[in-house]
């Protein structure tokens, strides 16, 4: 069945407990078994089964032709990706390393983000991109480059924070016409459990969840930084909303406006680094559209503009805990 006979929908079939990244490759394994057009591209993503497993298992499924152990080189998988969109496949390439996304960054944003605006083609692929610290990584495999992606028009990006969410948002980004940017946090990868329903799931690209509900003040959050939120919250034990933002680009304007009018009050969290990321973007629109709402100023909590350091007591200090998150909501509660 072609993927346009597919009508994406939020499925209600029975859900069992997976691990984020087990969500993961269950919504890849699924759209590979479904749509013959959907194929894997990659370093090591065949026997090796990808560097944190999660193609394990799909080389003695679908074959070599299917999932293609790449060279060393970004540009040229992404390139292949390309080509291959164009000519009406379903292409996912996996970075190794989100990092890594810098080596192949001209085939992406100079060509598969404006192919659509130059010549009126799809290109329907699925960059997947290992991202985050937390695990030692030093600065060449800890970034979270999301915002790089936010300036190039024709690009979606997703970043994803719950199991059910990865797997949903990975199958309507595999289906979706555009070029998309699947930001999967590291971090999240075996540590996050959660119900995912069986068989067709999707989530659609574009709309926010609301991770808590609230009446005094609104975290808007995504990724890592929504389970820093919801848990910083409990253990405050105050009416604090979190929204999970799911989708970067598009984001869902409309949900960032209704819970910032309803709490007044707005802090943005990620753990990237501060200038010119998201949470810039995100305070921009409250501010310009909600200001009159507002009960205090927007406050950011992210990383701040350093390189990830290597040691893990500097990671630590680097990026964003616990504590700077309750620290964050309590000053903004008390204003």
């Amino acid at each position: 069945m072609s993927v346009a006979e597919r009508a994406p929908a939020e499925s209600s079939a029975p859900a069992r407990e997976l691990t984020y990244l087990q969500a993961i490759s269950e919504g890849l394994r699924e759209e590979m078994r479904s749509d013959e057009t959907v194929f894997c591209l990659g370093e090591d993503i065949g026997r090796f089964g990808g560097a944190f497993k999660v193609t394990a298992g799909f080389i003695e499924e679908f074959g070599p032709d299917r999932v293609l152990d790449t060279p060393l080189s970004e540009s040229a998988i992404v390139g292949a990706a390309i080509g291959a969109a164009v000519e009406g496949l379903r292409p996912g390439c996996e970075m190794q390393f989100a990092d890594f996304i810098s080596c192949g960054f001209d085939q992406l944003v100079n060509v598969a983000a404006k192919l659509h605006y130059r010549q009126g083609v799809a290109v329907p692929m699925v960059v997947r991109l290992p991202s985050g610290g937390g695990f030692s990584g030093g600065p060449f495999h800890s970034q979270n480059p999301e915002a790089w992606f936010l300036q190039a028009p024709g690009l979606k990006v997703v970043a994803p924070a719950t199991a059910g969410d990865a797997k949903g948002l990975l199958v309507s980004a595999i289906r979706d016409p555009n070029p998309v940017c699947f930001l999967e946090h590291k971090g999240l990868y075996r540590h996050v459990k959660g119900d995912v329903p069986e068989g067709e799931h999707t989530v659609p690209l574009g709309e926010a969840r609301i991770a808590r509900q609230g009446e005094e003040l609104t975290v808007i959050a995504y990724g890592s930084a929504v389970h820093l939120a919801v848990q910083a919250a409990e253990e405050l034990g105050e009416s604090i909303e979190v929204v999970d933002l799911r989708t970067l680009c598009p984001l869902d304007r409309e949900a960032i406006l209704a819970s910032a009018r309803k709490t007044g009050k707005v802090l943005v969290a990620h753990e990237a680094t501060q200038s010119c990321g998201v949470g810039a973007e995100v305070a921009a629109l409250v501010a310009a559209e909600a200001f009159e709402d507002l009960d205090a100023p927007i406050r950011r909590l992210t990383a701040p503009d350093v390189p990830i350091p290597f040691s893990p007591p500097l990671e630590q200090a680097a990026l964003p805990q616990p504590a700077d998150m309750k620290e964050a909501m309590d000053e903004l509660l008390r204003y």
